[in-house]
């Protein structure tokens, strides 16, 4: 079980995205950045991604923290960048940390 933590920003139009939006947002786009995730168990699989705080809709943020389980370790640059070109315009990647336990 790999832990990556993730800052990002939500700026813009991307302000008025929901808390379930979002999550469904960054949940396709590592799936289209090809990232190794950690799925749950069970009858309906899905990523194991969190956000530290649901932000309230019309909001804007600097510093949001993000976290999802990987399958084997993926470097915090390469992390960064393969998920960065996924995401539309208003949502930026700022800091990637990974905790390889």
């Amino acid at each position: 079980m790999y832990k990556v933590n993730f800052n990002f920003s939500k700026k813009g139009l991307m302000r008025y995205i929901s808390h379930l939006d979002l999550m469904r947002l960054f949940m396709r786009a590592m799936r289209r950045a090809g990232l190794p995730l950690k799925m749950t168990e069970g009858f309906s699989p899905h990523p194991k991604l969190s956000l530290k705080r649901a932000l309230k809709l019309g909001l804007e943020s600097d510093k949001e923290e993000a976290t999802i389980v990987l399958r084997f370790p993926v470097e915090p640059d390469d992390f960064k960048n393969r998920l960065q070109r996924q995401l539309p315009e208003g949502i930026k990647i700022q800091d990637v940390q990974g905790n390889f336990n």
